[in-house]
């Protein structure tokens, strides 16, 4: 006797996007509504044991490799599957959201791989949401094109000049409040945003040469990448899709993952294709579980924790050693920096350190990195051909002169380093800057010449948060109090509405962005994401 179908969804208090009836099809629902009826409940499982590893950090201060996956570590001989062609050569991959003049500026971008982000670059607007899947739809068609307010017009190059997309869903924790079962509960918007992509997009892709091909964000341990898995694997079998067809990036971008690499791309075996350094997402993830911690875990301004970090590049340089062993690419970290055509000289200066950032990720074995921006494209590749030549990656270089210990990853104290009072400033003005735009539906933002995305966010406001908590004193002499925050919010809140003027401050969302900052900075109670209570204000 065969299993009852799930209840159908509803979409709920969502203004209707023009043609959105084209991806909610009741076909498409009633997949979505499978997959949330099989595995949101072992989502929410996976949430709730994330709180209790929180916990027991808070209550040890440290972490380890686990002993009960020991034998996978230990084991020589497992490999993930190889690579598809489409994803053999990644040493450049652009990032960014889905919007129509995005997805075509990165498609043409002359990137290997396109991160078509539904994630920390996207706020989730029901508009975004779904604006998004049918841009995928519409470059896949070749029915895309834009033109700007200007009037400048946008097209897509020929298909063999087109970057290769792998999207990015949202994260575990994130709810998507529109699509609700009939008992009312929200569906999560990683099976959203998975499965409307793979519904829509998988044969299509197959006939293109190409697969349905994810980075997962947000991982905390191998359970929820076993999650993962299974998802893949009924998703494929419920649409008749070739078992392995579904290939996923995994980005290391939180402390514990850090320490489960082996077991991440163990679970995720039969559809790993690596992992990915996320740079801003780990260093909120250190604060997050080790806020408690003392002052050894006190992280300076976040411009002053480079790559070169005794314990980042333990964290990078075991991520190589681990995806080569395995057979898996490893993907290096983002550049920031957005070009000004205005300023030859800061340009010239950002140039360089991003060539720097580029060299060293490839001279220390990556097999692709991370920009922002279509003008760094050439940079990063320049730094990749001149250590990959014709080879499409570098996984033969096995690292084993890597030997990373459990204490290494966490070692903070070894920074020399300090948090300064401009670095409060810089935190605070971040924080409002992006919420505020966050608020009206734009996820990738620049700010100070630097893409900012909900991890720079996070990484702002947590660090405002360490810093009281753990009475820092700044080299002023200005003791990090909730008092001494507000006063500088309110100075940068003023300074905003000098520079905007008083119609275009009215018109934004700058107070609520100023409220919410202080209170994700400021409360007891940490909020485990910003975009949590955030969401809660998005229309």
């Amino acid at each position: 006797m065969s299993a009852p179908a799930p209840s159908p969804l509803a979409i709920v208090d969502a203004e209707p996007v023009e043609r959105q009836g084209e991806v909610l099809t009741d076909a498409a629902l009633a997949f979505l509504a499978e997959l949330h009826h099989r595995f949101t409940p072992r989502r929410d499982e996976l949430l709730a044991r994330r709180a209790e590893r929180r916990a027991e950090i808070a209550r040890t201060s440290t972490l380890d490799f686990l002993p009960e996956t020991a034998h996978i570590r230990d084991d020589p001989d497992w490999r993930v599957a190889p690579a598809p062609p489409a994803l053999e050569d990644r040493r450049v991959e652009i990032t960014g959201p889905t919007d129509r003049k995005m997805t075509i500026n990165a498609l043409n971008s002359g990137a290997k791989v396109w991160l078509a982000d539904f994630e920390d670059a996207s706020a989730p607007t029901w508009a975004n949401v779904i604006g998004g899947q049918l841009n995928l739809i519409d470059a896949y068609e070749r029915r895309i094109d834009f033109t700007s307010p200007e009037g400048k017009s946008y097209a897509l190059r020929p298909d063999d000049a087109l970057a290769t997309v792998v999207t990015r869903p949202r994260g575990w924790h994130l709810d998507e409040r529109h699509l609700r079962s009939a008992d009312g509960r929200p569906v999560p918007g990683a099976l959203v945003d998975f499965g409307l992509y793979f519904f829509h997009n998988a044969r299509r892709l197959l006939t293109m040469g190409k697969g349905p091909y994810f980075y997962l964000p947000k991982t905390e341990s191998h359970l929820e990448a076993r999650l993962w898995n299974d998802v893949f694997v009924f998703a494929q079998d419920h649409l008749s899709v070739p078992q392995g067809t579904i290939r996923a990036t995994v980005l290391i971008e939180t402390i514990t993952a850090a320490y489960e690499m082996d077991e991440i791309l163990y679970e995720l075996r039969d559809h790993a294709s690596g992992l990915n350094a996320g740079r801003w997402d780990y260093l909120f993830s250190i604060v997050k579980n080790f806020r408690d911690g003392g002052p050894g875990f006190v992280l300076p301004d976040r411009n002053a924790v480079t790559m070169t970090a005794p314990f980042m590049r333990a964290y990078t340089e075991l991520l190589v050693r681990t995806c080569h062993k395995r057979g898996a690419h490893a993907i290096g970290g983002m550049a920031a920096f957005i070009p000004s055509r205005r300023d030859p000289e800061v340009n010239a200066v950002a140039f360089d350190k991003v060539k720097a950032d580029k060299d060293r990720e490839a001279g220390d074995g990556f097999d692709g990195s991370w920009v922002a921006h279509p003008d760094l494209v050439p940079v990063a590749r320049a730094s990749f051909d001149a250590v990959l030549g014709d080879r499409p990656h570098q996984k033969e270089r096995l690292r084993e002169d890597v030997h990373v210990t459990a204490a290494e990853l966490i070692d903070i104290a070894s920074l020399d380093a300090a948090p300064t009072h401009q670095g409060l400033r810089n935190a605070v003005q971040v924080g409002i800057r992006y919420i505020e735009a966050w608020l009206r539906g734009l996820g990738a933002v620049a700010i100070f010449n630097l893409m900012e995305d909900a991890a720079t966010a996070e990484i702002s406001r947590s660090q405002i948060w360490q810093w009281v908590n753990a009475g820092i004193v700044f080299e002023n002499g200005e003791k990090a109090t909730a008092d001494r925050v507000r006063k500088v919010a309110a100075e940068e809140l003023a300074a905003i509405r000098e520079e905007v003027g008083e119609d275009a401050f009215a018109a934004g969302r700058w107070s609520q962005a100023h409220d919410l900052l202080l209170k994700v900075a400021l409360d007891e109670d940490y909020a485990e994401f910003l975009t949590l209570p955030a969401y809660e204000l998005l229309d």
